[in-house]
């Protein structure tokens, strides 16, 4: 049996997933992705009414706390031919844009941070240097030096009662931490106050969708009136509240999150040269604007050539379809076939090794996770992939953050395709978003002006108007990538439905003409300095920001069923 070193659980991630690397010496020869866990979701929309199937489909994710539900909003509106008013498609967007700016800012500090900021060495640091850092860098308010003492003071009593707390089992003194104690400081006391940062940030989906995690959809709109006349309406004290809020967002990206990407980054070039993955990008567009189209649009990038932007069709059966040659699946016409989504199955035929086991059987099936491929190619999704996307489609302000970022670290465009690229396209995505809130918030508030007030589109809203067969396909970009639902729907209720989600584009096992995917070809060629501290497979895994829980769910210890669902 060929020995190899496991990393299982990968932490600070969401859900779980198994790396296991075959190494040559200290280097890993080859690398393998496994979700441990299994995905019902699908089976359970079967045989409901589409109208509802947001409601469920959301609960894939407890962190990616919308996407699934506008995603399947937007699948039923495509089956059925819904249009959605500029009111809701402006609300959606500044929903959406709000779930991307939270949720890039809690995984660099949150998720990502400690891959390159040594928490026990912020002890050493002067709190006076660190504010001194911190005032050259940019105009956050909170940089004195009390603020810096009193994150250290905080630190050091996690240290000192020997139970780190939320910073417990890191690879402290590690050789690969390069940053100063001053910046590791820094970057600690930015941690703390982006968890008081996110409580207010969360509050334009409960004004917008009534609550969050998991704020309210409808299909053919949004489930908010526009009007001064009830607390429940979207009034003027309300679009003040969100305005308040975006300015909120917009200061803590511009005075916290990219600087502190920079500065760190700075210290890290040898990451900018590796970690690249596949090579192929995608995206599925997002931000729909008045005149057609997305802010960011939909393509594919092949072999890292940003001159060329090939298009994608997701009703097309030869362009997306998922195989499941190494997944833990039966699948019709065979393990070796792909299935376009729309005929995508979802049928459990574990046959793998009882957990605990000593390594995965990669020969065989050793993923819950399918193996997503677009004309038969890995894709890489993700905030690499719109970034790559809006600069090869020649966007101005990701052209300009581009280059002006990496002429100050100096380094070229292709320093992107890595692991620190894909960190720092996260970060560039999200000032590019956030400006954008603006502009949507004042589109909104000019139509209510002009007297336009529609958010509910409800024609088709009765079954009676259906046909009898229809199917669709709801699309967006997750903070993650790019993701997609499809939906059959005969005799008004879910015929079938499939979501093919980022981390399954980016963590899926090897294919049937194994190829792998970009998890496994990211990490292939890594040098590991401390082989039982893999620090370096963390850091590269944690720039995909996974979210194995929207790609796999629930099994027990030994593969038995812990919970049946029957539709009534």
């Amino acid at each position: 049996m060929t020995q190899r070193l496991v990393v299982d659980p990968i932490t600070r991630i969401e859900g779980h997933l198994r790396i296991e690397a075959t190494m040559d010496g200290s280097r890993i020869a080859e690398a393998y992705s496994s979700g441990t866990m299994v995905r019902g979701i699908e089976l359970i929309l079967q045989g409901r009414d589409p109208r509802d199937g947001w409601a469920f489909a959301q609960r894939i994710c407890g962190v990616c706390t919308l996407v699934h539900g506008m995603a399947s909003v937007r699948a039923v509106e495509d089956a059925l031919g819904i249009a959605v008013p500029a009111n809701a498609q402006l609300i959606r967007n500044l929903m959406i844009a709000a779930q991307y700016v939270h949720d890039h800012v809690m995984h660099f500090y949150h998720l990502h941070a400690l891959d390159w900021v040594d928490i026990v060495s912020a002890l050493n640091a002067d709190p006076a240097e660190t504010a001194a850092l911190a005032q050259s860098l940019s105009s956050y308010p909170k940089s004195s030096r009390g603020h810096f003492a009193d994150a250290q003071a905080r630190l050091k009593a996690f240290v000192e009662t020997g139970q780190l707390g939320i910073f417990a089992e890191g690879y402290w003194g590690h050789p690969g931490y390069k940053l100063p104690p001053e910046v590791n400081l820094l970057a600690v006391s930015h941690y703390l106050d982006a968890l008081a940062w996110q409580r207010e940030v969360v509050q334009l989906h409960t004004i917008f969708g009534g609550k969050n995690p998991h704020p309210n959809f409808v299909v053919g709109g949004v489930p908010l009136p526009i009007g001064p006349d009830t607390d429940s309406s979207l009034n003027a004290e309300r679009l003040g509240r969100i305005r308040d809020i975006v300015g909120r967002m917009k200061a803590f990206v511009d005075q916290a999150y990219l600087p502190d990407t920079l500065a760190i980054a700075g210290f890290y070039p040898e990451w900018f040269a590796q970690g690249e993955g596949v090579g192929n990008f995608m995206t599925y567009g997002e931000f729909p604007e008045a005149g057609g189209g997305w802010m960011i649009p939909r393509g594919v990038i092949l072999d890292r050539d940003l001159s060329r932007i090939h298009p994608v069709d997701l009703a097309a059966e030869s362009e997306v379809q998922e195989f499941a040659a190494h997944s833990w699946y039966a699948y019709g016409g065979g393990k070796q076939a792909g299935l376009h989504p729309w005929a995508g199955e979802t049928k459990l035929a574990y046959d793998g090794p009882k957990p605990p086991f000593e390594q995965l059987e990669v020969d065989r099936a050793y993923s819950w996770l399918k193996s997503p491929r677009w004309q038969g190619k890995p894709m890489e999704v993700g905030p690499l992939a719109r970034m790559l996307m809006l600069y090869g489609s020649g966007h101005a302000q990701a052209r300009e953050l581009v280059d002006s970022s990496l002429a100050r670290l100096k380094l070229p465009v292709t320093a992107l395709f890595s692991t620190l690229g894909r960190t720092a396209a996260r970060t560039l995505e999200t000032k590019i978003i956030v400006d954008a809130m603006g502009g949507w918030l004042d589109q909104l508030v000019a139509n209510i002006r002009a007297g336009d007030i529609d958010t509910f589109n409800e024609a088709r809203w009765e079954p009676s108007t259906w046909p009898a067969h229809a199917k669709g396909a709801g699309a967006m970009e997750a903070p993650r990538g790019a993701l997609g639902h499809w939906v059959v729907i005969d005799d008004g209720k879910i015929a079938n439905y499939q979501a093919v989600v980022p981390s399954t584009w980016n963590a899926g096992p090897r294919d049937v003409a194994g190829l792998s995917g970009p998890y496994e070809a990211a990490l292939k060629g890594h040098v590991l300095a401390v082989p039982d501290q893999p620090l370096e497979i963390l850091r590269t895994i944690h720039s995909f920001d996974p979210c194995i829980a929207c790609a796999v769910h629930l099994t027990g210890a030994g593969g038995e069923s812990l919970l049946e669902l029957k539709v009534v």
